[in-house]
Formats: structure tokens, sequence, C-alpha cells
């Protein structure tokens, strides 16, 4: 990984280089949506005087000034959508990573939903796909959004209830059967226990040496002595430090042998709920302005730190030092 200093200095002529576009888009989206917005009311009066009725009239308008503020939008919209390529791309290149907007095959999502660690969705994005190696494993992440729909009686309409990241790694150590990693249930602990289940087999509930530990996650496994070779005081350590590094975001997980495929002799599942990642900032603010990529630096900082504190608590990043 280089220093931030190193990478601003590369990447502050090129964002300068695209300053003069982000001015020349930002005046075309405020002067056309200056000029739509009025000449909507214009056509709702002009219908309206044609003998159209008013509600009809209202949503002819409505798609109209939808229509043309999509049109005036676009080059902001393509703009936006170059810069954040190009700064996830170069910081993922710093960072030893490898980027993709959209991830083609989003690693293993069914079995991120089977066990419990995402819920279920009608809507589903994904986007920021990042993947690379450290301490010998290979590991993924990309963000997904999931929505649910929600329906009354005058519409339907969709409710996020997911927003974050979800993580595969090529866990180092032998993996066998399924450890799940959960959050606690307070008074309904007994009740979820009994629904758990993975791959036909009934999960049992794992009792753990750490008080701290289990007041925050429940643990379950279809086997006692893995689960208890894979939750070492060491693991359930980097756990802690990484709800603390997510700023609390119900991290959850699961080991599972079955997610193997020739990836590795078993794998982690982590899903955390982090909020909108990798993003560029406003383009109503000069490109070549440096909070703006220390900012997007800090999210890279993120995953650096996730796989430290996962894959090797005892190796940190010389920032984390």
């Amino acid at each position: 990984m280089r220093d931030f200093d190193s990478i601003w200095t590369e990447l502050e002529p090129w964002l300068a280089g695209l300053e003069s576009r982000r001015e020349a888009v930002v005046r075309r989206l405020i002067t056309g949506i200056v000029a739509v917005v009025p000449g909507g009311l214009a056509v709702i009066l002009v219908l309206s005087a044609l003998g159209l009725p008013g509600g009809l009239a209202v949503f002819a308008a409505i798609i109209l000034v939808s229509i043309l503020i999509g049109i005036v939008s676009a080059p902001f919209h393509a703009l936006r959508t170059e810069v954040k390529h190009g700064l996830n791309n170069r910081l993922a290149a710093a960072f030893d990573l490898r980027y993709a907007p959209k991830p083609g095959n989003p690693a293993h999502f069914d079995s991120f939903r089977s066990h419990g660690l995402i819920p279920n969705s009608d809507q589903r994005e994904f986007e920021d796909h990042f993947s690379g190696e450290a301490h010998g494993a290979e590991f993924e992440l990309y963000e997904a959004v999931l929505r649910q729909r929600r329906r009354s009686r005058k519409r339907t309409y969709y409710v996020t209830v997911f927003r974050g990241v979800l993580i595969r790694v090529a866990f180092p150590r032998t993996i066998e059967g399924v450890t799940l990693i959960t959050r606690d249930q307070g008074i309904f602990n007994a009740l979820d226990g009994l629904m758990r289940s993975a791959n036909g087999r009934r999960l049992e509930r794992i009792g753990l040496v750490d008080p701290k530990f289990e007041r925050i996650f429940q643990v379950y496994g279809t086997d006692q002595v893995m689960a208890r070779y894979l939750m070492t005081p060491t693991f359930m350590e980097r756990v802690l430090s990484l709800e603390t590094a997510l700023k609390g975001k119900n991290v959850r997980g699961v080991f599972d042998e079955a997610l193997a495929d020739g990836f590795g002799r078993g794998e982690l599942l982590l899903a955390a709920e982090t909020g909108n990642l990798f993003e560029p900032g406003s383009l109503f603010k000069p490109l070549n302005a440096r909070e703006r990529v220390e900012t997007l630096y800090r999210d890279f900082e993120l995953i650096e730190e996730i796989i430290a504190l996962v894959l090797a608590p005892d190796e940190k990043p010389e920032w984390m030092a």
C-alpha cells in the first residue's frame, strides 16, 4: 500500500484537468433545471386551456419535465461515473487490489442469504467489487443494496433493508462443517437457536469463554470441536476489533466448508452494514480538492483493516500502528 501523499501527487493533475468539464456540466444542469421547471408549469396551463383534465395535464407535464431533466443531467452523471471509476481504479492499484464497477457474479450471494447474514429481498443492486490476496489468502469484497417490496392499499413501494459490504475470504485454516457468527438476540436467543440449520444439519449453540464477545454475538455450529478450533480467543478479538473499525455496524459471518469450490480449504463470509462507500463526492465542489480523495482513501484503508484483522491480527499496516 502506498502512502496518501504519493497518490495525491499523481491524482491531483488528473482531477485538475477535469475541472473545466465539471464547471461546464454543473452550469448546464443548473441552467437546464431553471428553464425546465417553469416550462413544465407552462405546459400545464396550455393543456388545461385546450380542455385536458387538470390531473392529466399535471401528469403529462411531470413526464415531460422528467425526460428533459434526464437529458440536461446526462453529462453531469456521466462525468461523475468517470471520476468515480477513475479514482477507484487508481486507488485500488495503490492498495494492490483489482476493481470492477459491477461484480459479474456476486460471490456466494445465495449463501449469505441462506445462512441468514442478509435479509430476503425483491430488488438487488451490486457495485464496487474489489478482489486481491493478503497473507496467502484470496478475498473479495463488494457492496450490496437490498430492498423489500411493501404494499399498502394505495401503492407498492420498496424499503431498503440492507446497505453494506459482503466479504468472501478463503480462510487459511482447515474448515469442517458450518460455524455461524450472528448477533445476540437477547431474550429471543433460545427461539433463534431452534431455527438454525445448515445443509440439512441442525446448528447447536456454541458456548464460548469470552463474556464480552457473547454479549454481542451468538455462535452456532454443526461441530462443537471444530467451532471452538475456529473461534479462538485471538479470532474473537479480531471480530470485536472489526466491529469497532466498522463503528458497530452489525458484523456477522459464517465459516462453511461447502463453499470452498477450489478457492480454498473452506471460506469465511462476512456481512457488515457500512452505508455507501467508495463514492467520489459532490460534483458541485472542485474535483482537485485534497479532502475528496482523502475521504475515499479512508474507505480503502477500511478494506485493508478488515483483511488484516481477519487474517493476520498481529500484522498491522503502518497506518494502523
